[in-house]
Order: structure tokens, then C-alpha cells, then sequence
């Protein structure tokens, strides 16, 4: 089973941007539903960004506007943008590629990835 690899975490001042990237290579069934989560210290894992494997993308209400969630096939690798970051968005963040058919098949319509990464740290300060 393929663990991903995420990078592109930092410490940024509120206002600023930061894109991470999701590798994961080897996963040769395919990426159907697709997303990012994040786990802020005390609470739990929460989805904020999700993908259809058409494209069609969702988002959680606190980052709607903010964030955006993209895919560079040829490279298996996820992308989330996050603009305009606030400290609230201060966690650990995680991708999820799946072979799920559709997001909607899952919880809120974010979909756990057989394997949980590392996870890269985004820290936001006032």
C-alpha cells in the first residue's frame, strides 16, 4: 500500500500563502476521490478540501475562497493552495488519494486514504 509524502508545510504570518504538495507514487489503481485534511492540536482530523475524480471539487466552510485543491496526474501528485491563511489554519496537514469511486460515498465526502502519511506542518501566526 502507498503512504504518501507530503511537503510544502511552514510558519507564515496571517495573510500569507503556502502550497502543499502530496506525493504518491506507485499507486497504480488510480486516484478516484481525492482530498486534504488537517488535525489541529486537541481536536480531530477534519477534511477541508476534497475532489471528484471528474474535477469537481468541495470544500469546508472555513477555508472556502482560501484554499484550493488540484492534481498533477502525470506526477501522481496532490496540490492544496492555501491563500489568505489565518491562525486557525495552524495544524498538521494531510492528503488522502483513494481508489473510493466518488467523495460523496464517504463521511461529510472526505474519504480516508488506505495509509496515512507523515503529514507536513503549517503554522499560522497573528
Amino acid at each position: 500500500q502507498v503512504r504518501p509524502v507530503e511537503s510544502g508545510g511552514g510558519s507564515v504570518q496571517a495573510g500569507g500563502s503556502l502550497r502543499l504538495s502530496c506525493s504518491a507514487s506507485g499507486y497504480s489503481r488510480g486516484w478516484n476521490c481525492v482530498g486534504w485534511f488537517r488535525q489541529a492540536p486537541g481536536k480531530e482530523r477534519e477534511g477541508v478540501a476534497g475532489m471528484e475524480r471528474d474535477g469537481s471539487t468541495h470544500y469546508a466552510d472555513t477555508v472556502k475562497g482560501r484554499f484550493t485543491i488540484s492534481k498533477e496526474n502525470a506526477a501522481n501528485t496532490l496540490i492544496l493552495q492555501m491563500n489568505d491563511l489565518k491562525p486557525e489554519d495552524t495544524g498538521m496537514y494531510y492528503c488522502a488519494p483513494t481508489s473510493v469511486l466518488k467523495c460523496t460515498y464517504c463521511p461529510s465526502g472526505y474519504c480516508y486514504p488506505d495509509r496515512w502519511g507523515q503529514g507536513t506542518q503549517v503554522t499560522v501566526s497573528s
